[in-house]
């Protein structure tokens, strides 16, 4: 009687167990044929899949062996639910050395990771030792503390070896916006001769050809607005900006495109200047005349930067003027700018004609400056002359 009764509860037992087995049985399989897939190998995708269509087969099975008595075995219940329990913690094995598997297998991404990573820095290491060693060979680079201006990692051989070439940018920058301006104004049908008297009211120029140096003046006068100031703009007060800050920007903007700069950040202090100055320089009527809308001013109000063949024009300018400003203010002390007023005598310490082929005797008047195309600088004890236009002939008379 104790043995009829006990018999259907320990098959229930055996039942349960070999569902348990067949479930993690399932679990590893299905487990294998995740990381068949990554990296993807079709062979061990199929032999997974066969393996999960197998123990789904004998989860069907069980589940239909309910309704009938169960087969005679030469194992009693008892030694049947061990033998399901070993099974279960062999299946669980194997779910554990695949994971197993995974992991080291990240592992060793993360190693390789990490090698390629202390080679870039190698590298870099490497590149720095050879651009110091460039710039020590130049001048550019000062080798010893006592001799560093100011704290800066740089020597005063750098200011008369970089500035003069940077302040020629700005201005063959100047002279390449100024003729496009005026070629915008004749495809528009503007008077240049009255364009060039509003900017400066009775100049006289030698040559007719010469007024273009009043549109010189005028993008000059508007685009140098401000450059005392470290914040390079009218409005606000001063800050106090570290010069090293001013030297390494100058160096990180040098080779980079103003676009490129933009993209990264439209909002920084080079965008806000490029915003500022192009709605300083061009104005709507002016604008408005070159495209017969408005469309590019309304996208620099709003805090962009057109993609146009005229706005790509003007950021050239732009990134000319803000590299010489950067440089300007690299330096303890400041480099002096200075601004040649209209009616000024000529004076050639300090003053140079952008018409080359002027020569004054020595018996003739001393010329009056009309315009100043380029502002002059003293670095040091060095001056770079400021660019003029004057006429001769005006004071021959």
């Amino acid at each position: 009687m104790e043995e009829t009764i006990s018999q259907p509860k320990d098959s229930k037992e055996v039942l349960i167990s070999k569902v348990f087995n067949n479930i993690s049985s399932l679990k590893a399989a299905y487990i294998q044929l995740q990381e068949a897939h990554t990296p993807y190998d079709p062979q061990k995708i199929q032999a997974a899949d066969k393996l999960v269509i197998k123990e789904l087969v004998k989860l069907s099975e069980l589940k239909h062996s309910r309704d009938n008595s169960p087969k005679s075995c030469c194992l009693s219940p008892r030694d049947l639910c061990l033998l399901t329990e070993i099974q279960e913690q062999q299946n669980l094995l194997r779910t554990y050395e695949v994971m197993v598997k995974k992991y080291q297998s990240q592992i060793q991404t993360r190693e390789s990771e990490i090698l390629q990573l202390q080679k870039q820095v190698q590298d870099s290491s490497l590149k720095k030792s050879k651009l110091e060693k460039k710039l020590r060979q130049r001048g550019l680079m000062s080798r010893e503390p006592d001799v560093l201006c100011g704290g800066n990692t740089f020597s005063l051989k750098l200011i008369s070896d970089l500035f003069p070439p940077t302040a020629d940018n700005v201005h063959q920058s100047i002279h390449d916006f100024s003729k496009l301006l005026i070629k915008m104004m004749k495809a528009a049908g503007w008077d240049l001769d009255a364009a060039a008297n509003s900017i400066s009211p009775g100049a006289v120029y030698a040559t007719r050809g010469h007024k273009h140096y009043a549109f010189e003046s005028y993008v000059c006068q508007r685009m140098f607005s401000g450059f005392h100031r470290e914040c390079f703009s009218d409005e606000g007060g001063n800050i106090k900006i570290p010069n090293e800050s001013f030297f390494h920007e100058f160096v990180a903007m040098r080779a980079v495109e103003p676009l490129d700069v933009l993209s990264r950040n439209s909002d920084s202090d080079f965008g806000k200047f490029c915003k500022s100055k192009y709605l300083f320089l061009i104005h709507p009527e002016m604008e408005s005349s070159f495209f017969k809308n408005l469309d590019q001013m309304k996208h620099v109000i709003s805090g962009g930067h057109p993609m146009t063949p005229f706005y790509g024009a003007f950021l050239n300018l732009a990134k000319s003027i803000w590299l010489l400003h950067r440089l300007t203010h690299s330096y303890v002390p400041k480099v002096k700018v200075f601004q040649v007023t209209k009616g000024s005598d000529f004076a050639r310490i300090y003053m140079e004609s952008v018409v080359k082929d002027i020569i004054l005797g020595e018996g003739e008047m001393r010329p009056k400056v009309e315009l100043m195309v380029m502002p002059g600088f003293i670095v040091g004890e060095n001056i770079i002359k400021s660019l003029v236009y004057f006429s001769p002939a005006k004071h021959g008379k």
